[in-house]
């Protein structure tokens, strides 16, 4: 198994749970829809995988080591081989497009000849070729959503972690990320994709794993966001 939850809690000091032995396993190549109301505790997983959270109890394992057993620079492989998006795009405002995807590659020290054959591929992948040398500040949300996409897929991650990517834009720019996320997945990166879209879950017709009350309610391979 590529990802593996097994049993995971996570308390807070107050005695919530926001999730309670949550149990699931992600193949390579899949296509993951984690679907739940704001509060089912959607974002603490994705948090879990990339070890900005730690479970109360439980195991997160990715390549079927513990995460939160990482120490030093098996953190920063790790964060290599998982790509995330947040609903937020987190973009600099004072960078083009081609440097917020280079920032990336630029921390892990990457060198500026690769980043250069690197940076114009991603951003073809996501149809943003074009706009390689403009600021953020003249993109829409979607292409801004796409760049943030581009980026994360910058060290060619083994898994893509979207989490509420559509959440801030039109219907028409997110059924442009979802190709996009489908085209990448048909490449062969896995994709989880936290969301409560219902409209986007229900035409994708992929596995689907709902969370109520931070636990795992149903788990189906080609589900509907019920």
């Amino acid at each position: 198994m590529l990802i593996d939850f097994r049993e995971v809690t996570k308390e807070y000091e107050e005695g919530l749970k926001a999730l309670d032995e949550v149990s699931f396993a992600i193949d390579n190549g899949e296509f993951v829809f984690v679907v739940g109301e704001s509060g089912a505790g959607k974002t603490t997983l994705v948090k879990m995988l990339i070890r900005e959270e730690f479970p109360t109890s439980g195991q997160v394992l990715f390549e079927e080591t513990d995460v939160h057993t990482l120490e030093g620079d098996d953190i920063s492989h790790l964060r290599r081989k998982i790509g995330v998006v947040f609903q937020d795009y987190k973009l600099l405002k004072t960078h083009t497009v081609f440097e917020n995807v280079a920032v990336a590659l630029e921390v892990a020290d990457t060198p500026d000849d690769v980043i250069r054959s690197v940076v114009p591929n991603v951003l073809s992948l996501v149809n943003l070729g074009h706009k390689m040398h403009s600021f953020p500040n003249t993109l829409s949300g979607g292409e801004k959503q796409r760049v943030s996409i581009a980026r994360a897929l910058a060290h060619e991650p083994d898994v893509l972690v979207a989490d509420e990517p559509t959440g801030m834009i039109d219907p028409k720019s997110a059924a442009e990320v979802m190709e996009i996320l489908e085209k990448i997945n048909s490449l062969g990166t896995t994709i989880l994709m936290a969301t409560h879209n219902k409209e986007i879950v229900n035409a994708m017709k992929k596995r689907v794993i709902k969370l109520e009350h931070g636990k795992v309610i149903s788990d189906k391979k080609k589900g509907s966001y019920e």
